[in-house]
């Protein structure tokens, strides 16, 4: 054969070999065939991820503590003007979740993309080795909706059952203003004393009904929302049984009300059973204080970003650390809600997930 034919053929070679590969990385999931003797159990499949091993000894026990990132970044149940058009397909999301290296993802009843049907969505998360983290449940004790705050909450215990989880994620949402177009760190709900006796007693008795059946409720302090600053969490964790209600952590929400996110995870480092890994941007953020724009609004203008982000304000180190000289167990869960259109979702992803394993060696 001539040195010419040889290298044509070569370069066929090449040219096929990085063909294949494009469509491996396209698909998002790519699985591998083992040997029976290394095979997983169940219909489990082994995954490529973009993210390079870290040589660093993990900071948390790997056994114990998870990694995931809500799917905000490339749907925004809140908010569905900022999206793609047409909406990214779930398997996609769940595709570029795994194949940034995440082993988690959130559900909520809003979120329209993930299949309602159970088995579906069993078997399309096996798939990728994604599990669910927590469902999201607002209550309405301070309007009186204390019965159907409890169906909807037995409705979410009986679903993490069924996908082997054990989180559920609360928070009270009676005259929240988060979804609305004023200011919400001034038109925010304040409870009357009645009210916050109806909001944490409604708590410790969930948190009871979680606790019997192996789950663990968690409070989310939230922006625009009746427990969003330091004084509302005191008052809240005072209030309520640390044997039933645990506080969930979630830096972007409290940085955005002027909390010191590393301040409560020392305060409440107790009581911290799982935590949202929010960044925020401080331009955006000292924008909307001054103009009293919305939360919508500040979302549409990038109020938030991911850890890693070199634009982003809060500092996750010793937050880290801190959590895990405490020996944290549970989900470690970036969120960010983002327009996709301009913050590419599996990029961001990448960004966080090589930041925590650069900075926790998971």
């Amino acid at each position: 054969m001539l040195l010419t034919d040889k290298r044509k053929l070569n370069k066929s070679r090449i040219n096929g070999f990085l063909g294949i590969l494009f469509a491996f990385i396209l698909v998002g999931v790519t699985c591998i065939t083992l040997p029976a003797n290394a095979a997983p159990k169940g219909n489990e499949s082994y995954l490529i991820s973009l993210v390079s091993p870290s040589n660093k000894q993990p900071i948390f026990n790997p056994e114990k503590v998870h990694l995931g990132i809500t799917p905000t970044g490339w749907s925004n149940s809140d908010d569905r003007s900022i999206d793609t058009c047409p909406p990214t397909p779930y398997r996609q999301i769940i595709s570029e979740i795994a194949l940034s290296g995440f082993v988690g993802t959130q559900m909520s009843p809003a979120f329209p993309e993930y299949p309602k049907e159970l088995e579906l969505l069993k078997s399309e998360l096996g798939l990728r080795n994604v599990k669910i983290s927590e469902p999201w449940v607002g209550t309405r004790f301070t309007e009186g909706k204390k019965a159907e705050t409890i169906e909807e909450f037995k409705k979410q215990v009986q679903f993490m059952k069924d996908m082997g989880g054990k989180t559920i994620v609360v928070a009270e949402m009676s005259n929240a203003v988060h979804l609305t177009d004023v200011d919400p760190l001034v038109k925010r709900p304040h409870f009357s004393e009645d009210e916050w006796e109806q909001l944490t007693e409604g708590l410790n008795e969930i948190g009871a009904m979680a606790k019997s059946e192996g789950m663990q409720l968690m409070y989310h302090p939230h922006i625009g929302t009746g427990v969003e600053n330091l004084a509302d969490i005191d008052r809240l964790m005072e209030k309520t049984k640390p044997e039933y209600v645990n506080l969930l952590l979630d830096t972007g929400h409290l940085y955005y009300a002027g909390v010191n996110p590393l301040d409560v995870t020392k305060k409440y480092i107790n009581r911290i059973k799982h935590v949202h890994l929010k960044n925020i941007r401080s331009a955006v953020l000292e924008k909307s204080k001054s103009t009293g724009r919305s939360f919508l609004d500040s979302i549409r203008a990038g109020i938030f970003t991911v850890p890693g982000d070199e634009n982003g304000a809060i500092c996750f180190d010793p937050i880290l650390t801190t959590l895990a000289e405490a020996n944290y167990e549970g989900w470690l869960m970036v969120e960010a809600e983002q327009d996709p259109n301009k913050a590419n979702p599996l990029q961001n992803a990448l960004m966080a997930r090589n930041y925590l394993r650069k900075v926790t060696g998971l």
